[in-house]
């Protein structure tokens, strides 16, 4: 039985309102959350699942939702295609909060704008709080994601990052119609 330890803060996001966000990933899981609200300690009991990439689904979504993801968003990696990422800035930075807090700037921008262009271009979704950023999508469009904001932890400049994503847009439009580029 895998145990996560979620941020207090979130335990009453993972359980919502009378308990409708557990029984919601309890019911379409198969697993069972038992949720220690003291400590943040989630046990979770998967042993009723015959599928190990379900198993593995279902921590994704506690710890995306321990992670500052809103439940519905973080359900949908339940989704065969959908996946979950975590980056920690301290890869990149080091333990330096200052260089974490301004790393962390540069990922959101101004007014949440740079996360907003990111999200829209490759249709992810994400959430930056404290030294993580997470990332859920399609493993295609989770890679441009990471990479757009890999460049962005590396200091290249937001206008270079955003060039990069337009690019991509075609490949995008391309593999929603089930076409491919040939590399």
């Amino acid at each position: 039985m895998p145990n996560l330890k979620i941020p207090k803060n979130r335990i009453g996001v993972l359980i919502g309102k009378k308990g409708s966000t557990k029984k919601k990933i309890e019911d379409e899981s198969g697993a069972i959350l038992d949720i220690d609200s003291k400590t943040g300690l989630i046990e979770i009991d998967v042993s009723d699942i015959d599928d190990p990439i379900l198993s593995l689904k279902v921590e994704d979504v506690v710890k995306a939702i321990g992670r500052g993801f809103n439940p519905e968003k973080a359900l949908d990696i339940l989704e065969e295609e959908v996946s979950f990422f975590l980056l920690d800035i301290r890869d990149w930075v080091g333990k330096n909060t200052n260089a974490v807090r301004r790393m962390r700037s540069r990922v959101i921008g101004r007014d949440g704008r740079t996360r907003e262009i990111i999200e829209e271009l490759t249709e992810t979704h994400i959430s930056v709080m404290g030294n993580t950023i997470g990332i859920i999508g399609t493993s295609f469009r989770l890679n441009l994601a990471r990479r757009a904001i890999e460049m962005l932890l590396e200091g290249r400049k937001h206008a270079t990052v955003y060039r990069y994503l337009e690019e991509s847009r075609e490949e995008i439009k391309l593999r929603r119609t089930g076409f491919r580029i040939k590399q």
